[in-house]
């Protein structure tokens, strides 16, 4: 491999008031997964023979693989860009992103299948009785507190990871985050399924695990479909939702409205937390050319920090760039 002949990209740092939340936001990953071994433990010691139990307890033991991936990810995504891989390590986030959903989905459909056999052959769960302090008392009860644990500290900490993970423009940690918020669903139908129990309804507690099976596959699914997307290079979204970034209508405007150029359009795709771009202009004039595009660089790239790497490429017409034979038309009809 002859080196001399590749130019890898700029090393990316992300901006100093996003480094300290970023650090904040690995320092509430490890608190996610401390908090989180000590409810998988609880659950366990808890659960019986219980189907809802033992699928919020599965659901609580998957919890983790995003803030393990969140983890190992931030410590690779920031390796300086090499020969063997010019534009860097950005996307470990989509593939820990990807693996997350898949091992999500998995969960989901296993414990769907579990919970609805369990349902067919019509298996009663005993809950039985615990002594404490001298007194005996129903297991449900303990169940309920594990419950309660496995839901409260997760909505608190999955509303404090929010903030950190649209301004580091983190899918990864966003989904963490919104599953953890949503916790106290999962809880309880849970909880449900075990009072129905209490009240003689053996069906419940399938049933309940059934919801919570069903919920896992919904949040496996989204985010399956979602880091697929953003591997096969669409354009960038919002960490929220599908819509469009509005940094890619804010680029457009910003070459559309500049003197010498004359028509202008853009590829861009998103590599992690960070964007690619690619930026066709049809100057009005070649005189100075390129002091022009040196200023049109260093100008864009002031827009936001997600601006990564921009390479702005000359040309003399538009159609012969465009992708498809509509493009090209909308490209004549617009020109």
């Amino acid at each position: 491999m002859n080196k001399d002949i590749y130019l890898p990209t700029q090393w990316h740092e992300l901006p100093a008031d996003l480094k300290k939340q970023f650090t904040k936001a690995k320092k509430l990953e490890w608190l996610t997964i401390a908090y989180l071994i000590s409810v998988v433990i609880v659950m366990f010691l808890t659960m019986s023979s219980s189907q809802a139990m033992k699928a919020a307890w599965l659901e609580d033991m998957l919890s983790m693989v995003p803030a393990t991936c969140f983890l190992v990810a931030s410590g690779l995504f920031n390796k300086k860009p090499s020969v063997k891989y010019p534009y860097g390590y950005h996307r470990v986030f989509s593939i820990a992103y990807q693996l997350g959903a898949f091992a999500l989905l998995a969960m989901g459909l296993y414990i769907f299948y579990d919970s609805l056999v369990s349902l067919l052959r019509a298996e009663h769960p005993t809950i039985g009785a615990i002594t404490l302090f001298g007194r005996e008392w129903w297991m449900g009860w303990v169940m309920l507190l594990a419950l309660s644990w496995s839901a409260g500290p997760a909505v608190l900490i999955g509303r404090k990871k929010l903030p950190y993970a649209k301004h580091l423009h983190n899918k990864v940690l966003y989904t963490d985050a919104n599953t953890q918020k949503a916790d106290w669903q999962t809880a309880s139908a849970a909880m449900l399924g075990i009072i129905g129990v209490g009240f003689g309804l053996w069906w419940a507690d399938s049933v309940a695990a059934l919801f919570i099976s069903l919920s896992v596959i919904k949040d496996g699914y989204t985010r399956l479909t979602s880091s697929v997307k953003d591997l096969v290079d669409q354009i960038p979204t919002h960490v929220q939702n599908e819509q469009v970034h509005p940094l890619v209508g804010k680029t457009y405007d910003y070459f559309k409205d500049l003197v010498w150029v004359k028509d202008v359009r853009i590829r861009m795709r998103e590599a992690g937390e960070i964007f690619f771009v690619e930026v066709f202009v049809v100057p009005t004039s070649t005189d100075n050319l390129l002091e022009n595009m040196e200023a049109a660089y260093h100008g864009v790239k002031k827009l936001d920090w997600k601006l990564h790497e921009v390479v702005i490429n000359p040309v003399r017409s538009l159609e012969q760039h465009a992708g498809d034979r509509a493009a090209a038309k909308a490209l004549r009809e617009t020109s």
